[in-house]
């Protein structure tokens, strides 16, 4: 006898088999193609298929309408076959919603009227009513306002009679429509607002939408004083943009909007932007700002006395301080906040908060408390529609049973988890799973076995689209997915072939989708906006945005108490499906041209052989990776490639707070140091860069037969001066020209960018009581580049670079750059009456040949998980410039006045930057000898000027 688990799974099969089908019967482009398709596969000729392709049709609308109106003429074909009244209404009510997105509003309302016709002769009023309701929007647009009342009249009498709420307030949106139409807004707009309040509730996203779509009833509200339906429009939009994946705009809306809430005395609204905006700044992992928005969120809900939003500020703020480390705290959280949804009978958050606290408690290596957590949460998760965390909870005890030293349970976690993933598409659940039996494998002393789980959780991982779909709830059940690039990285170079070629791949992999997730996770995407880009390019964008809310669609119809069904989570399932597969296809017919516009929405990795193109003949690439607590340096030439084992990563971080407690001495300040002081902190300095050297250049010294050196940094040596290492007896910069890059692929690109300005330069300078010496430099600057324009204090603002700024060759900011080692996507540059952060850089068109910062610490970066160097370096590069100037640390004014001047007079005289900026250092030396006046500076990206 078939056990449910079997036919679950044979069930499953059969729906994945139908959804290629229907994808397929979406190309077919005429009547005979469709009959021919329907004699292949007579099992398709069901009236649930007519369902199915009816339901699909309104999805596909948002993305090809003519694919859509293919899939409702198939649905046609069959139910005409059928000769069933409900079916061929389906299809005819399907058929005649595409032919309005073709704006053929004529065919829409006949095949409306018809739709209507056979749902009444069939007794299903619902329909009726729906059918009724659709059939409005064309008839506004015909013109025929009295058809379009009547419509509404009788649809309103059915959804009455049924106590459909949903529904009753997606006709009062088409009301509202009718009377915008008629220039009577006042009637428009109490329409509109009885929708929100109906909507507001269950936040169903569609139909706010809708209502969002006409903005001119929102001016219409502003201009005639009615700012609480002003308010709660922006809150919609901004939830909207949230579901979309816009984090930078839902995060500016909610601010916006909470201001306008408690200016309007609405406590409620205000603090449901509070709870937004900490659920945002978690999947931003800015958990310090999470906790102070999840704060403010329960304190307005407590006094308001409402206890569902309270409880999830709770629980929030315990998933922040679970990100921050604090163990305790985020128990003690997790705790009170699934009592609270106890009382509040919610079947949904008590389990995932067991799942959270076994997280927490896996972290802080309380193994056996965090077991029984887990299978808790296993328990509640396996009798419920939360597949995807029942799989989860199975993967964490395969993991705790791994650290007890049970393989024998690991595996058997492992295989349940995998059996349960049979047949769903949870690319990121597969990932993990492939992932912890590499860990298995690795620990039974099995490499081989090893390496291809690790290389099948690689191709999961390059499978996902972004990291944008909630992470599960935010847990970061893997905080560094890029640690199986290590793995396979330490396992290639064990065997043999070409390891190295194998090794140095995963490499770039591993550096260029950590850098290419950061941008997709923190940007409002802006290429759709960009003139000239191609329809493609635009659609590419435009798929992402879809996916990201079918993604939030999928996760908040799990986290729904009541009315949650397999169903309908299997049917977002299928939609995700369906536009991930439309991306893949739309990428691939992307034309070179486009390439870089799609930098910012597709990771990207170049192959050797590319990367070995852009080198100079005489040039080197020293590419370090680390890989646990080991460092390992990749050497990279025209005619070969090397890895050399260099250092123990300990080693390294002790050497480099060593030199960075002398550099901050060396900092000038309010007391001047004698001359003995000096020249102590001068040999110490010494001391610590000849002993780095020692760890990371001597290894390998005698293998550099190059006269220049790129430097691709990882982890921890991004703090590192490589080009003021020293041997005894000079620094590296005597023997080599120096520059850097994030990644040899970073380094390839920016080769490839032209310049295609007319040569002009813009100037911004910012000084400040504690940085006198700006005014001297940015004068000095100014006075020597060509064509230049100064804008100095509060003239020199944001509005000045983004309107002023492209199309120059040279680009220079003096101004105090600010660091934020807690939030580094909000470090930036302060400008005259603003700052400029990493969000606002992201968006800056800035394709200059150099951009120079020679603010304090605008090269400092903090590396997350992952190698995710966060820094202005990215946004700089994402603005488009080919070469920037940073500085590592904090520079002293007046040796950077004359390094700035010493630099500008080589760079416009000879093309090669890095020959300039080494010139400029050793001239600035032999009067300030010590690296903290001449070493800060570093020049990434191109090398060769115009």
């Amino acid at each position: 006898m078939t056990s449910p688990a079997a036919r679950a799974r044979a069930s499953a099969h059969a729906s994945h088999r139908n959804e290629r089908l229907y994808a397929e019967m979406a190309t077919l482009a005429d009547e005979r193609s469709r009959r021919r398709f329907l004699l292949r596969h007579p099992g398709l000729v069901r009236a649930e298929t007519v369902a199915r392709l009816s339901e699909m049709v309104p999805q596909r609308i948002r993305i090809d309408v003519k694919e859509a109106l293919a899939l409702a003429e198939s649905a046609e074909l069959i139910a005409r076959k059928l000769r069933l009244a409900e079916p061929l209404a389906r299809s005819l009510r399907a058929k005649g919603n595409a032919l309005y997105a073709l704006d053929d509003h004529e065919g829409a309302v006949r095949l409306h009227d018809e739709a209507v016709r056979l749902f009444a002769r069939a007794r299903r009023p619902t329909e009726v009513g729906r059918t009724l309701s659709t059939s409005i929007q064309p008839l506004i647009l015909l013109g025929e306002y009295e058809r379009a009342q009547k419509a509404a009249a009788r649809a309103r009498e059915i959804f009455t009679r049924e106590g459909d709420e949903l529904r009753l307030a997606r006709l009062d949106l088409n009301v509202g429509n009718i009377y915008h139409r008629q220039d009577r807004f006042a009637e428009a707009l109490r329409n509109y607002e009885q929708a929100y309040e109906r909507l507001l509730p269950s936040k169903n996203v569609e139909g706010i939408a809708a209502a969002l779509s006409n903005m001119g009833a929102r001016a219409f509200c502003e201009a005639h004083g009615m700012p609480r339906l002003v308010a709660l429009a922006d809150y919609n939009i901004a939830y909207l943009y949230y579901f979309r994946g816009q984090y930078g705009r839902a995060i500016e809306a909610l601010k916006a909007t909470r201001e306008a809430s408690q200016a309007l005395g609405d406590g409620y609204l205000a603090s449901l932007c509070l709870l937004d905006l900490s659920e945002i700044y978690l999947e931003l992992n800015l958990s310090a700002d999470a906790v102070e928005m999840a704060e403010e969120a329960r304190a307005g809900f407590q006094r308001l006395r409402i206890s569902y939003e309270a409880a999830k500020s709770v629980a929030y703020l315990a998933i922040a301080h679970g990100q921050q480390g604090k163990v305790l705290r985020a128990l003690e959280l997790c705790a009170k906040a699934r009592a609270q949804f106890v009382q509040e009978r919610n079947s949904v958050w008590p389990a995932l908060l067991d799942l959270y606290q076994a997280l927490i408690l896996f972290g802080a290596g309380r193994l056996f408390e965090a077991r029984r957590h887990c299978a808790s949460a296993l328990e509640s998760f396996g009798s419920s529609a939360l597949a995807s965390k029942a799989i989860l909870s199975r993967l964490l005890l395969a993991r705790l049973a791994l650290h007890m030293g049970d393989l024998g349970a690991a595996r058997r976690e492992c295989a349940a988890a995998g059996e349960s993933l049979s047949g769903l598409d949870l690319p990121a659940l597969g990932f993990q799973l492939h992932y912890v039996q590499g860990q298995i494998e690795h620990a039974a002393g099995r490499p081989s076995s090893a390496y291809e789980a690790f290389r099948r959780a690689r191709d999961f991982l390059e499978t996902l689209r972004s990291s944008l779909r909630g992470e599960e709830l935010k847990i970061a059940f893997m905080k560094n997915k890029l640690e199986v690039y290590e793995q396979l990285v330490d396992l290639s170079l064990a065997r043999s072939g070409d390891a190295a070629e194998e090794a140095f791949a995963y490499v770039e992999h591993a550096k260029s989708r950590s850098l290419h997730e950061l941008l997709l996770r923190a940007t409002t995407p802006v290429v759709p906006n960009v003139a000239g880009k191609s329809e493609l390019v635009r659609k590419v964008s435009d798929l992402r945005e879809e996916l990201n809310w079918y993604y939030h669609r999928i996760e908040a119809e799990q986290m729904t108490p009541e009315g949650r069904t397999e169903e309908r989570i299997e049917k977002l399932h299928s939609e995700v499906r369906a536009h991930e597969s439309e991306l893949l296809r739309v990428i691939r017919e992307v034309p070179t041209s486009d390439s870089e516009s799609l930098e910012l929405l597709v990771p990207v990795s170049l192959p050797l052989e590319e990367i070995r193109r852009t080198l100079p003949a005489d040039a080197m690439v020293v590419e370090y990776f680390r890989i646990g607590g080991r460092l390992l340096a990749f050497l990279v030439a025209r005619d070969r490639l090397e890895v050399v084992p260099v250092a123990l990563v300990a080693r390294v971080q002790h050497l480099l707070r060593l030199l960075q407690f002398q550099l901050a001495w060396a900092r000038p300040n309010a007391v001047e140091p004698s001359p003995a002081s000096r020249a102590t902190s001068l040999e110490a300095t010494q001391a610590h860069l000849a002993e780095l050297y020692g760890e990371l250049i001597a290894p390998f010294r005698s293998r550099l037969d190059a006269a220049h050196l790129i430097f691709v940094p990882h982890d921890l040596l991004h703090y590192v001066p490589f080009h003021a290492l020293h041997d005894g007896s000079g620094h590296l910069i005597e023997s080599f020209s120096i520059s850097y890059a994030p990644s040899a692929t970073i380094y390839a690109l920016c080769q490839g960018r032209t310049f295609d300005g007319e040569g002009s330069s813009l100037v911004l300078g910012v000084p400040e009581a504690e940085t006198p010496f700006i005014l001297d430099e940015v004068r000095s600057v100014a006075a020597r580049l060509p064509r230049s324009e100064l804008y100095l204090g509060a003239r020199a603002t944001e509005n000045v670079l983004r309107e002023r700024a492209e199309g120059r060759r040279f680009v220079h900011i003096a101004a105090h750059g600010f660091f934020r080692p807690d939030n580094p996507m909000f470090s930036g540059i302060r400008l005259g009456g603003s700052y400029l952060t990493l969000y606002d850089l992201y968006n800056l068109k800035l394709p200059a040949e150099l951009v120079v910062l020679s603010a304090c610490v605008t090269g400092v970066n903090v590396i997350a998980a992952g190698d995710e160097l966060l820094g202005l370096a990215r946004g700089l590069f994402r603005a488009g410039a080919a070469s920037l100037l940073l500085t590592l640390w904090e520079v002293p004014d007046q040796s950077t006045a004359e390094f700035m001047r010493a630099f500008y007079d080589r760079v416009l005289v000879a093309p090669n930057r890095a020959a300039a900026l080494r010139e400029a250092m050793l001239e600035v030396r032999d009067r300030y000898p010590h690296p903290v006046h001449w070493a800060p500076f570093v020049l990434l990206g191109k090398v060769l000027g115009a």
